[in-house]
């Protein structure tokens, strides 16, 4: 089994069942040939023991452990699995010789044993803690619109445009409707091994330019959709993992296009391009150019059918980090001739999928007047740290009002789920049999999420369905399309005015739009951290409270002229903010609780006549506890497996909390929010502790305009 899961990890291309046999094959002769060494040098120590038994199980055991250490498992913990499966084998066949000598009440019950070991492992693995939804006084009214996560009323066909060369796969050979041509990725790509050229017939100087379409019948012109896989076994082809997203566009009244840049991706046999992430982004870059090409073909299936004014990127994993590269790809590729052939493509919209955030060049994707959504699992064994939240704190407007930027947090999804050929595993194989899956979420519902969030983002910043707007502003207003778990999101518009984001400097009494005190609590400007503890690259104020319980606790902005001067001129709705739960942190990481409760936070308005208005934060949306994982099925090998990457229990999620002035106008009618001259948050009980990031003013009376909502790949 384990010579199975070991060939099944680093695939061939062969096929599964050929790997099998491989695998088959292989375990037979190495383990017959070692056990049988190993009786013979038994049988000179003269031990009155089953050689050949003994021969066998210790060759199992050395085999087993060099397995799982260059697996990515630490010595001691692979000796530790190697004992395990070692023990389970040689007990599996003292059941077989009982049954075969006809004892079978003994054998059956070792054989019953055995078989139920595994599930009680992965019964006593999990050690999460996610918490319970309950509804809030503040529930919004769910969207009334149809559920977006359901086919729309095009129909479509579907095709590949390809080079027509492929070795493998039939649709980008023989069966392709559309020639395109080889592109030259030696500008960044050097290293290219044989191996690798041997397997695809190609090497970096003639990439092709593979993808399968979803197009919509009709004239169009229709808004274009660029999905871009991660990084995967790159003989396990992963661009066909999207066909539920594209076919769901593609209903809906969107060309839909998954490229194939599995050459780029990670093989045992030949590894992996260096400069991956790069050329990644440039082949976004080159089917752009490609399909501008088919455009302006006669006949061509794309001729006259793409919007160019109206175009998104979609990307998975590496992918994820390569869409808003590709939307920002001037800080790459400004010299390029492909970058200037597809300045004529508009980006309006950005969606990563769990996605990495890597520096590249010494320089990150920053994203200007560009819609940008990401989705992220806690759950995720692969991409454990939510990156995709760095790329949404440097996303930015400049008075683009319509645009916006959201974010997700999903408490039971994981990584490899996004795309229906990867499967339960985010780690290859033998290394993801010891990661926890008892937990994760169904694949069909995690992918019933990415097509709720995916459509509605589109048919909002592509088609100016405004009504769509308010899942992103509130998931809560949606959950009727979405299957049963926790989710914490973020939400902020081009039409934000701040008052308060904490990145301009460290001087804690002082904020962007006025000054700050506080009382009976301990305040700090702290940078908000994943798992490993690194920075999440921005800000954010932590309070805990130290007074007693009788004495106040809270923390006061009082606003500049200007500030209130310009919310007065605005129209604003309402306060907004991002909070993160932060009451598990207390103490040393082995002392903190298990489960932690929910802090009571109120939040006071004051106008310049003195009036205050004072209510419960979760009056309008409760402040949950951040989910609490652990990925491996035992706790023992969280920091054993893969140099300990998984780190700490959770990291800092925000949530967006919207506080609309009309409820405080109903506390005090005397109020008066476009005389507001102060904030104030109040932390009720002894031990709490939040971090705050983001605190402004939203305002929700700006209609989304589609085509106009674009920026230009810079």
């Amino acid at each position: 089994m384990m010579f199975t899961a070991a060939v099944l990890g680093i695939p061939t291309g062969l096929g599964s069942a050929a790997d099998i046999m491989l695998a088959t094959t292989a375990a037979t002769l190495i383990l017959g040939f070692a056990g049988n060494i190993l009786a013979v040098l038994l049988a000179l120590t003269g031990l009155r023991i089953p050689r050949l038994y003994a021969g066998s199980l210790l060759s199992t055991l050395g085999i087993v452990l060099l397995i799982f250490y260059y697996a990515d498992l630490e010595l001691e913990a692979a000796a530790a699995v190697a004992m395990v499966a070692t023990v389970l084998g040689g007990l599996g066949g003292v059941a077989l010789g009982l049954l075969r000598t006809r004892r079978f009440t003994l054998g059956l019950v070792l054989a019953a044993l055995l078989l139920a070991s595994p599930l009680a492992l992965l019964i006593g693995g999990s050690d999460d803690d996610v918490p319970e939804v309950t509804a809030a006084a503040g529930t919004p009214a769910p969207i009334p619109a149809e559920d977006p996560g359901e086919p729309g009323n095009y129909t479509y066909r579907s095709f590949t445009y390809a080079s027509g060369q492929d070795l493998h796969r039939t649709e980008y050979g023989d069966e392709t409707e559309l020639i395109t041509s080889n592109v030259d990725a030696s500008a960044y790509i050097k290293s290219w091994p044989k191996l690798r050229t041997l397997f695809w017939g190609f090497d970096y100087s003639a990439l092709p330019v593979n993808a399968r379409v979803w197009m919509p019948d009709g004239d169009g012109p229709y808004p274009l959709v660029l999905m871009v896989h991660g990084n995967h076994m790159m003989e396990d082809y992963s661009e066909g993992g999207y066909a539920y997203l594209g076919e769901q566009l593609a209903s809906r009244g969107f060309i839909a296009v998954s490229l194939d840049e599995n050459f780029l991706n990670y093989s045992a046999w030949s590894g992996i391009p260096d400069n991956d992430f790069k050329v990644r982004t440039w082949m976004i870059l080159k089917h752009l150019q490609q399909i501008g090409n088919f455009t302006e073909q006669s006949g061509n299936p794309f001729y006259h059918k793409v919007d160019y004014t109206r175009t998104a990127l979609l990307g998975h994993s590496r992918g994820g980090q390569a869409v808003a590269m590709a939307a920002d790809a001037g800080r790459w590729f400004k010299n390029d001739p492909a970058y200037a052939a597809t300045r004529q493509f508009h980006i309006a919209s950005v969606i990563a999928l769990a996605p990495t955030d890597k520096t590249i060049d010494d320089q990150q994707a920053r994203l200007v007047d560009v819609n940008y959504l990401t989705l992220q699992g806690a759950r995720d064994g692969d991409v454990h740290d939510f990156y995709g939240d760095r790329q949404y704190i440097r996303s930015s407007f400049t008075g683009a009002a319509s645009s916006f930027k959201s974010s997700l947090y999903i408490a039971d999804a994981n990584h490899s789920q996004f795309n229906t050929s990867w499967g339960l595993y985010d780690q290859s194989l033998p290394a993801g049999l010891l990661l926890d899956r008892t937990e994760i979420m169904n694949g069909e519902a995690q992918r019933q999420i990415a097509k709720v969030y995916v459509s509605a983002f589109l048919e909002t910043t592509l088609y100016g369905e405004e009504v769509y707007q308010n899942l992103f502003r509130d998931y809560r207003s949606g959950l009727q399309w979405l299957p049963d778990t926790v989710y914490y999101s973020r939400f902020q518009s081009g039409d934000y005015i701040p008052v308060a984001t904490f990145d301009e400097d460290r001087k804690k009494d002082t904020v962007t739009g006025g000054t700050a005190e506080a009382a009976g609590l301990i305040w700090n400007e702290e940078v908000a951290k994943d798992r490993e503890s690194n920075s999440k690259t921005t800000y954010g104020l932590l309070l805990e409270h130290k007074a007693k319980d009788s004495a106040v606790a809270s923390y006061s902005i009082k606003l500049k002229d200007s500030v209130a001067g310009r919310l007065a001129e605005s129209g604003a709705l309402g306060l907004t903010f991002s909070m993160a739960n932060r009451n598990a942190d207390t103490g040393d990481a082995e002392d903190r609780p298990e489960t932690a409760v929910s802090p009571h936070v109120e939040v006071e308005l004051t106008d310049s006549n003195g009036v205050s208005a004072r209510l419960p934060v979760n009056e309008f949306m409760d402040i949950l506890p951040l989910p609490r994982t652990r990925f491996t099925i035992l706790p023992w090998l969280e920091e054993r497996m893969s140099d300990g990457k998984y780190g700490d229990l959770s990291e800092a999620v925000f949530q967006t909390y919207e506080l609309p002035f009309a409820r405080f106008l109903e506390e005090d009618p005397r109020f008066e929010p476009d005389k507001l001259s102060e904030i104030t948050f109040y932390l009720q009980k002894g031990g709490d502790r939040i971090m705050l990031d983001d605190i402004g003013f939203y305002d929700k009376g700006n209609a989304m305009e589609g085509s106009k909502q674009t920026a230009i790949i810079q």
